[in-house]
């Protein structure tokens, strides 16, 4: 009997400790994610607390940084949304969705999502004949204004965006953009891959640095099929951080392998 009591004993004790143990781990999960997100933030710059000695650099109202900094996010923990209304269920890819809208067609992609955030700094600054992205099967660029013919509604606007999409991919982008050196990065600059028969292309959103230059960034991407642009987890980073060290010569994504080389800038 004696026995018996000793063994029931050791067990609650252990199931006791192991669920101390468990709770210990969901609270150091918990608090990763206080330390890097906010999750009342509603922009990017609200949301993501940059890393312990690091400053987030900060831009003015017209420069594509402020633009991409002030990108509106959907409230926490929603999910990424299909062009067709389903959900992205891959929450380990993903940690906000960005609030703007990709359409109804199979055309909001990779490429295609960082040529739209620039298209849309770009509009909302009236710098219209800026606006021009390469197609694929030229080389040559297609001007806003000379589709557009003065109508700069929104609707032409899409109009001229979705015509965009369907011909221009990101080896077209890759051909347009201009290569430059881990070293020189900034936000707004995009690493792309063009493949066969696939590449892909992820986009700077927000970016820190620390005392002796070192930066890292925030990545954002749209993917296959056509869905929402969504700000990238870092699969390889400790306690939750989001943040991506540009000086690496592998930048792993969760659904890419990028490498130094194809970092570009407009």
């Amino acid at each position: 009997m004696k026995h018996h009591i000793a063994l029931v004993l050791s067990v609650l004790l252990f199931s006791c400790q192991n669920n101390k143990t468990t709770a210990s781990v969901e609270s150091i999960t918990e608090q990763s994610k206080i330390n890097y997100i906010n999750t009342t933030g509603m922009t990017i710059g609200e949301r993501y607390n940059v890393p312990e000695g690091y400053t987030r650099l900060n831009y003015t109202a017209k420069d594509f940084g402020y633009h991409l900094q002030h990108l509106p996010l959907k409230p926490y923990g929603e999910k990424v949304k299909y062009f067709n209304g389903k959900e992205k269920n891959k929450t380990q890819v993903y940690s906000s969705v960005i609030d703007l809208p990709i359409g109804t067609k199979d055309l909001h992609q990779c490429a295609d999502a960082t040529m739209c955030l620039r298209a849309d700094y770009l509009y909302n600054q009236k710098r219209y004949s800026e606006i021009a992205f390469n197609f694929i099967s030229d080389g040559k660029p297609r001007y806003y204004t000379d589709y557009v013919n003065g109508d700069y509604t929104s609707q032409k606007y899409w109009s001229y965006l979705e015509h965009i999409f369907n011909y221009a991919n990101t080896a077209s982008l890759k051909q347009q953009l201009k290569s430059i050196p881990k070293q020189e990065v900034q936000i707004g600059d995009i690493l792309v891959q063009s493949g066969n028969p696939i590449g892909h292309a992820v986009i700077v959103v927000d970016i820190a640095q620390n005392e002796v230059g070192e930066k890292v960034v925030l990545l954002a991407q749209s993917y296959m099929p056509a869905q929402e642009l969504q700000v990238l987890k870092n699969p390889y980073a400790k306690d939750d951080n989001p943040w991506y060290d540009i000086n690496l010569d592998i930048i792993q994504t969760p659904e890419w392998k990028f490498t130094s080389n194809d970092w570009k800038t407009w």
